[in-house]
């Protein structure tokens, strides 16, 4: 490692668990920002892999209108393995399905087409989702992994796709252990976890001694942060994502406040028509 990444007390740092963030760390044309997402990936799936190429999956970077989509980054390692990675601060309740449905579609969009082609030509795919804020699993930890296997037997059935998930809100005891005792996935989620909270800004400083991809992307993050114009419109977008979502929020509950109230008068004036209570229930119900 070059230059040595610190962060003070003083540094006004942007938070990387903002998804437009986290891609604009992660997909930058620099040697910084490339090799923070390879590290980052090699990491997660266990075994160190270079990301060459990343797809443009989304509109351009001035189409606001265009980005209620995830901010995920569609990659592929030099090996021609398949890897989906995305940053969700607020994930729905149907996220489990959701990466499913996701990681069918990355792993079955390969083209296997071609007499010189079988099904073994198929490459790993990976769907990794780090989940800012939500708990999804009942168990606690903040790591998993999720292939077809066998539940009876306990038999993995050895495919090429691959879940794989990080719970930030489960590292309230990890964030205390010694950062000798911890392994690089521990690095990367209190990382992303307690990177603003400046508490712990001296253990974020040890990890990235430690770690060389996350001295990377801090350094990259230190570079989004001081540039005005980049930090503005990045903060411009999440405006615009949490403005459009509380749009639809409220119109959901006001919606239903709407038909509870409406509810309401209906039950009124069947008690003024003389209905009983057993009555108006099975009115109701039907």
């Amino acid at each position: 490692m070059t230059d040595k990444i610190r962060f003070d007390d003083a540094d006004d740092v942007i938070d990387i668990c903002l998804d437009n963030v986290f891609k604009a760390v992660f997909t930058r044309d620099t040697p910084a920002s490339q090799l923070a997402l390879s590290k980052l990936v090699s990491a997660l799936i266990g075994r160190e892999v270079s990301i060459i190429a990343i797809s443009a999956n989304e509109p351009p970077i001035d189409n606001l209108r265009d980005r209620q989509i995830r901010f995920d980054i569609n990659c592929k390692a030099e090996n021609g393995e398949l890897v989906n990675v995305e940053m969700s601060l607020n994930p729905d309740p149907f996220e489990p399905v959701r990466l499913e449905y996701y990681m069918g579609k990355l792993f079955t969009g390969q083209d296997v087409r071609g007499i010189d082609k079988s099904y073994n030509d198929l490459q790993q795919a990976y769907q990794i989702a780090i989940l800012a804020k939500e708990q999804f699993f009942p168990d606690e930890a903040f790591f998993h992994v999720f292939e077809y296997y066998d539940q009876i037997r306990r038999i993995s059935l050895n495919g090429k796709s691959c879940i794989i998930t990080l719970e930030l809100s489960k590292l309230e005891k990890v964030v205390e252990k010694p950062i000798e005792e911890m392994d690089v996935k521990e690095y990367w989620a209190i990382f992303f976890k307690y990177l603003n909270d400046k508490n712990k800004r001296g253990k974020i400083n040890e990890i990235m001694e430690h770690e060389e991809g996350i001295a990377m992307a801090s350094k990259v993050l230190m570079t989004i942060s001081k540039d005005e114009t980049e930090r503005a419109r990045l903060m411009s977008e999440y405006k615009y994502q949490m403005d459009t979502q509380s749009k639809l929020v409220h119109a959901k509950r006001m919606g239903i406040q709407e038909g509870m109230e409406k509810g309401r008068r209906e039950i009124i004036n069947l008690l003024k028509n003389g209905k009983s209570p057993e009555e108006i229930i099975k009115e109701i119900a039907d």
